[in-house]
């Protein structure tokens, strides 16, 4: 088992409620120029889980589970910057308000730009759930340190799922499964954000040889990918030999610049520090058990 020092981790509640689903207009205009109208993030979404495809949705970025958010008013409010911190990728979230009080489940990451933080619940839940109900999550994660291996970083990862990860320590190297290996050119909206514990940033999608080459197609919500030569540590940047790794926390967009959005959870600067293996079942959903991986 990795050491780390998670038994020195904050645990502290944070509370938000379901986030309204938006039209941001009455048609946006995609990378080809076409005008569309779709759903597209917030609400409370029914048939979209963790562990799903990414692509072929009629819809564009959209968020699996509930997305939540704790200050719908202001969205860059610190009270919401807090809520989108501290909420950690496997992060326990109960339902403390309505029909499905009591009823837990589990933080899959989050969302810049609107500041949400999607949730998985089970179908039943759902079903019982109003965009009314106020959701508190024991947040724990961020400040989590791999002790023997100080070049690498992490955010936004509760240490339960640290340790689930299919990682092997070989030579003072960390390798890590993951289902896709994206090269550094395909990453777009997002880049250059200073706030590496909060939002995301996007896979461009947009051309096809590409994406064919690299399987960008074959994404599915909940994903590990490694981001290859971009360096997360203090800000998403380019950088030879880096690698970050990343969870898929939305899916295919139409607009030019984005893609399915990834939430960093580990990064190095070095080289040596990170050695992506690919691993098909290197998915959130089916380490912990959630969305299509439920039984």
């Amino acid at each position: 088992m990795l050491k780390t020092n998670e038994k020195k981790l904050v645990e502290m509640a944070v509370q938000g409620k379901p986030a309204s689903a938006y039209q941001w207009g009455a048609f946006e205009v995609g990378h080809d120029g076409v005008p569309y109208a779709f759903p597209s993030t917030g609400g409370i979404t029914y048939n979209v889980k963790v562990g799903d495809p990414a692509f072929g949705w009629a819809g564009d970025h959209i968020e699996a589970g509930v997305s939540t958010i704790q200050d719908e008013n202001n969205r860059s409010s610190k009270a919401n910057s807090g809520y989108n911190f501290l909420a950690c990728i496997g992060n326990e979230a109960r339902i403390v308000s309505g029909a499905a009080k009591g009823k837990k489940g589990t933080v899959l990451g989050t969302h810049g730009g609107v500041e949400h933080v999607m949730i998985d619940f089970d179908a039943k839940t759902l079903d019982q759930m109003t965009m009314d109900d106020k959701i508190l999550i024991r947040t724990k994660g961020q400040g989590l340190q791999l002790l023997d291996y100080p070049d690498v970083l992490t955010y936004s990862l509760d240490p339960r799922v640290l340790h689930k990860m299919p990682i092997k320590e070989t030579n003072g190297v960390l390798e890590v499964g993951v289902t896709t290996v994206v090269p550094a050119c395909v990453m777009g909206s997002g880049i250059g954000s200073m706030n590496i514990g909060t939002g995301d940033y996007d896979i461009m999608t947009h051309d096809e040889k590409i994406v064919k080459k690299y399987n960008l197609d074959k994404l599915c919500f909940g994903d590990f990918v490694a981001i290859m030569d971009h360096d997360n540590s203090y800000g998403r940047t380019y950088k030879q030999g880096a690698v970050s790794i990343c969870v898929v926390v939305h899916s295919d967009c139409v607009l030019a610049g984005h893609g399915p959005g990834v939430t960093t959870v580990m990064t190095t600067a070095k080289k040596s520090g990170i050695v992506p293996k690919i691993n098909a079942k290197a998915n959130l959903g089916r380490l912990l058990g959630i969305g299509r991986f439920k039984k």
